[in-house]
């Protein structure tokens, strides 16, 4: 457990916090006039390896090789100058702060932080975090690496749960929610039924993976929610034909798969942000990382999904209960994740792989994000 104290005049910043992995979501924006929930739980802490927020430098103005020095192979719009390593945390878990007011940026229904930190330490007003909880964005403080740094409490580590502990103890995600949206109903807010904004991101994250393992050949994912989530954007951006790449799920607990396997749906530690592999011989298969909620669901899915079923009610069946709510649209990946991940896998230099990069526009306009 750790609390973060100001650089400056050491004042506590924090309650005490136990590290884990920064979610798959946590640059996500979603939808319009969204009101998201907090990203991280609390308690915990996530470290962003990547610069965040402003001043913003456009690709023209930077030099390939100071590109790939940071870790991205492909053209972006604009890349962060901020500094690297915000230490992420829940709004409810920061102490011993005030808001700037002058630093509210460009919001519409909170802050969002464009105009850089928003937080200053209350001792000493030194500008400490940058506090988002704008519509469509995940709320969360995001404390300065240059202006914070972390004191361990009762000198005891936490160690992280296993492999099998998660698999047993671990919550899944569901794939569908309610979203609530501001000014859409009569008093002010609405809710809708709808894929979770999650599933959305960590499958944006995983097609990424899914793309670059493919070699640029048809892929098989397993059938069902699995296939719902990506085979039909594997199949409009890759070539048609027989499936010569499988992809299998596996993990934990569950059966080795078979030596001829070619990629792996597998699960990330989270509290470690390891991925898990295996022992046998399909460690050489391509590992695409999922979020452990979401994989245990996959793996698992609860019955009675409120899902399209084609068909119609078997007969001798009746039925007095109302239909489970669902998605109004098909499966669509978040587009600013899957973006955000590509660019950073260095098989996106492929000349194929950068042709769907930059077809992502048309690729939204038919649905796939």
């Amino acid at each position: 457990m750790f609390v973060f104290v100001c650089v400056r005049c050491e004042a506590e910043l924090t309650v005490p916090l136990s590290q884990v992995s920064l979610p798959a979501h946590a640059r996500q924006k979603y939808g319009n006039g969204v009101q998201l929930p907090v990203l991280m739980e609390s308690g915990t802490f996530a470290v962003d390896p990547d610069p965040w927020g402003g001043p913003w430098r456009t690709w023209d103005e930077i030099d390939a090789d100071e590109a790939e020095a940071r870790g991205i192979y492909a053209p972006v719009h604009a890349l962060s100058d901020g500094a690297p390593g915000a230490i992420v945390i829940a709004p409810g878990d920061i102490r011993g702060t005030r808001l700037i007011p002058e630093k509210r940026g460009g919001a519409c229904c909170g802050l969002d932080g464009a105009d850089g930190p928003n937080m200053a330490c209350r001792a000493c007003d030194l500008p400490v975090a940058t506090r988002v909880d704008d519509c469509s964005l995940w709320q969360a403080v995001r404390l300065s690496s240059d202006a914070v740094h972390r004191v361990l409490v009762g000198g005891v580590h936490t160690v992280p749960l296993s492999w099998a502990e998660l698999a047993e103890e671990g919550e899944k995600t569901p794939p569908f929610e309610p979203i609530a949206t501001w000014g859409g109903g009569r008093f002010g807010t609405s809710h809708h039924w709808s894929w979770s904004p999650r599933w959305e991101a960590a499958a944006g994250q995983a097609l990424a993976h899914l793309l670059a393992a493919s070699q640029g050949q048809p892929v098989q994912v397993p059938d069902g929610l699995t296939a719902d989530v990506f085979q039909r954007a594997l199949d409009a951006l890759l070539p048609a034909g027989p499936p010569k790449r499988r992809a299998v799920l596996t993990g934990p607990g569950q059966p080795s798969p078979d030596a001829d396997v070619d990629i792996l749906l597998v699960p990330v530690h989270p509290q470690t942000g390891q991925t898990w592999t295996p022992a046998g011989p399909p460690a050489s298969a391509y590992p695409v990382p999922l979020p452990l909620g979401v994989w245990q669901w996959l793996v698992s899915p609860q019955p009675y999904l409120p899902v399209p079923a084609s068909g119609g009610t078997p007969r001798d069946v009746l039925r007095d209960d109302p239909l489970p709510p669902r998605p109004h649209h098909l499966f669509r990946a978040d587009r600013g994740t899957f973006q955000h991940t590509l660019v950073r896998l260095p098989a996106v230099r492929s000349p194929w792989l950068r042709t769907i990069l930059e077809n992502l526009t048309r690729a939204t306009s038919a649905g796939l994000f």
